[in-house]
């Protein structure tokens, strides 16, 4: 036995159906803004992993030459990690040390670094705060950097965290956070957190 529905409810339920579409469509746009510019929540703008590692993807390599060209540094393949339960992050790159009148084949490796983070309103990004070297493996140099070699990678590092930012906050991002005045940056539960004041 077919009953027929009132044409009245057949209504409500594709309004409801449409409606239920436009919501979703609306979350799926939030999302996808949010997955590019960090979520705003609260007195909070928290950033995850991707978002940080597609910001360095954009700006590496690096070149950085030292004593008029004689020492060059270049970096590669930045690896950003931000380990559970810690307050700094991770980065780990491919670097490669070449020397005027060397030979062709340039000294290849890999070093690894650990920092925090800080805001500053010059760069509208978040800088390396206190970067520390963990490791440094170079075969050719037999694992380990020569003097010559560890002072460029502390140069090259002081002045990538004074000077360029880990990730710049775009300008539909500082629209949102309106007046608010950008304060302290921690790292905890695998997120940058920056917190917004008055």
């Amino acid at each position: 036995m077919h009953i027929a529905m009132p044409s009245r409810f057949r209504l409500s339920t594709t309004a409801a159906r449409a409606a239920l579409l436009g919501v979703f469509a609306l979350v799926l746009a939030a999302c996808s803004t949010l997955g590019a510019v960090g979520a705003l929540l609260g007195n909070q703008v928290n950033f995850t992993q991707p978002q940080l590692q597609s910001s360095l993807d954009r700006n590496f390599p690096k070149e950085y030459d030292k004593l008029g060209g004689l020492v060059s540094l270049t970096l590669m393949n930045p690896r950003l990690s931000i380990p559970q339960g810690s307050n700094r992050l991770r980065m780990d790159f491919d670097v490669e040390l070449g020397a005027l009148g060397s030979d062709s084949s340039q000294a290849r490796g890999r070093f690894a670094l650990t920092s925090a983070l800080r805001w500053d309103p010059n760069t509208r990004g978040l800088h390396l705060q206190d970067p520390a070297i963990e490791s440094v493996d170079v075969p050719a140099l037999g694992g380990m950097m020569n003097t010559t070699s560890r002072q460029l990678l502390n140069s090259w590092l002081a002045d990538y965290a004074r000077d360029e930012p880990v990730y710049r906050f775009d300008n539909s991002l500082l629209d949102r956070i309106g007046a608010r005045r950008i304060g302290s940056t921690e790292i905890e539960n695998g997120q940058v957190v920056v917190n917004l004041g008055n």
